[in-house]
């Protein structure tokens, strides 16, 4: 089982922002900006598009709604989505607040952030998408 299924399952701790029964979603432990989400599918899938077509769709659906979540906890022009990763065999999507490109650059330096900041942050998306 991979990282991100064994987050999922509740195995690994983690900062949860919002979940139903097929998706799951928690703060990014290395985050480019506050509020940086990954949203997951709970079924182990290795790649984004080898979702059937349903799935896709709740998937982004469910990605829409965390979205909006985030938008409303952290005011910013607009909310990014980001497809990518090689490091975890685990489809997920990058959810980040922006009001610039730069806001998006995962080059850039982690933010350091405490336990307390984390789980403000989480509890804030988790209460807004709760809204939804």
């Amino acid at each position: 089982m991979d990282i991100f299924s064994k987050i999922a399952a509740g195995e690994i701790p983690s900062y949860k922002c919002a979940e139903n029964e097929q998706f799951y979603a928690f703060l990014d432990i290395n985050p480019v900006g506050k509020g940086h989400t990954l949203v997951i599918p709970r079924r182990k899938v290795d790649y984004i598009f080898d979702m059937d077509d349903e799935e896709i769709a709740a998937f982004q659906v469910f990605a829409k709604r965390v979205a909006k979540a985030i938008k409303s906890a952290f005011p910013c022009k607009k909310v990014a989505e980001v497809v990518l990763g090689l490091e975890v065999p685990h489809a997920h999507i990058h959810l980040i607040p922006m009001n610039s490109e730069a806001d998006v650059d995962f080059r850039r330096e982690k933010l350091q952030l405490t336990e307390d900041e984390f789980k403000d942050i989480a509890s804030k998306i988790y209460t807004a998408f709760q809204k939804e």
